[in-house]
């Protein structure tokens, strides 16, 4: 199978508290998700109707089993996940205070995660290779193997060797807590900047990518890097993407926040699916704005994500663009 979108990384497992507003300590129960960016992206996309799959790696147990079951229920393609022996699932907890505090714990990440240990000598090249786009994160660089296996798959993907409405994009997505310091988050992401086609990420992540600066600045930096569309995230000024020959805004999509954490994984699945689709710019941000409003204002990630449907109805109630159709085949998108 080939896939629309083939995603690298992360997987865990989230446990979210059933109770809102209170500190993690006084939560009396909880809910467990799929979690992890990449695996939510793809998940993301695949309720848009995508032929999406995972590259990634579980400990051999309980809660690996039920992270297999849940890709396979959300129809995303589970092939690249093994188990690692010796290392076990991670977790991630969460409290939920909204609007805007919601502080995350990784529980058996340290000093690695399963995850990391996807190993270069172990990826299906071809697969990558053919995939319409191919999805990593930051988070991939900070370990070896991993770090290896993320530059090879990059490699893999030469922006010359990519077909028209193929995309490879890097999801800047630093976290500090993995990195021994932001300068040698900056040197790993230089090596990948000069295969990646898209870079998304908000003003510290692109500051971790490539130096402080006004989001234009930004922008204009990774698109010297190589990078085709710039997407810096504006917070509560919604998403400003960036070509060679075009800027364009998107205003946030208001929403009741409940859960912010996996609106970004929202947006980057129905982002995917809007540049498959071959969209104009403007209609691919303001999709994907709606997507990630939709899951800030549920409780959790992947079992969160939208329909295609809710999303052209939730632009529909607020006056916002509406794409012509939901689902079309894989073309050259208009960014190129």
């Amino acid at each position: 199978m080939t896939h629309e979108l083939l995603t690298i990384g992360r997987i865990s497992v989230d446990i979210y508290p059933n109770d809102i507003g209170v500190d993690l300590e006084d939560v009396a129960s909880f809910g467990k998700y799929l979690g992890g960016s990449p695996s939510n992206v793809a998940v993301a996309a695949a309720r848009h109707g995508r032929r999406t799959g995972v590259i990634s790696r579980t400990g051999d147990d309980p809660f690996g089993r039920y992270l297999h079951k849940e890709l396979r229920k959300f129809g995303v393609d589970d092939t690249f996940v093994s188990p690692v022996q010796g290392l076990q699932t991670p977790a991630t907890f969460c409290a939920i205070q909204p609007p805007h505090d919601f502080p995350l714990y990784f529980y058996g990440r340290f000093p690695t995660a399963p995850d990391l240990q996807i190993r270069a000598e172990e990826l299906d090249v071809e697969a990558i290779r053919e995939a319409g786009i191919f999805w990593s994160t930051v988070t991939g660089l900070c370990q070896e193997p991993s770090r290896e296996a993320h530059i090879k798959a990059h490699e893999s993907r030469p922006r010359a060797g990519l077909k028209p409405g193929q995309y490879t994009i890097l999801d800047l997505d630093y976290r500090p807590m993995f990195w021994a310091s932001e300068e040698e988050a900056q040197a790993e992401v230089a090596k990948v900047l000069p295969h990646v086609t898209v870079a998304i990420g908000n003003d510290k992540e692109c500051a971790v990518a490539v130096g402080e600066g006004t989001p234009d600045e930004q922008a204009d930096r990774l698109l010297a890097a190589g990078v085709e569309i710039a997407v810096v995230k504006l917070g509560p000024e919604g998403v400003m993407a960036k070509t060679r020959t075009e800027r364009v805004v998107s205003a946030p999509v208001p929403v009741e926040t409940l859960n912010g954490l996996g609106a970004g994984d929202s947006f980057g699945g129905a982002f995917c699916h809007g540049l498959l689709s071959g969209w104009p710019l403007a209609q691919v941000l303001d999709y994907a704005n709606a997507a990630g409003a939709i899951v800030a204002s549920r409780l959790s990630c992947a079992d969160a994500m939208p329909t295609p449907e809710e999303v052209t109805s939730l632009l529909a109630e607020r006056g916002r663009l509406v794409p012509d159709s939901t689902i079309a085949p894989a073309t050259e998108g208009a960014a190129r």
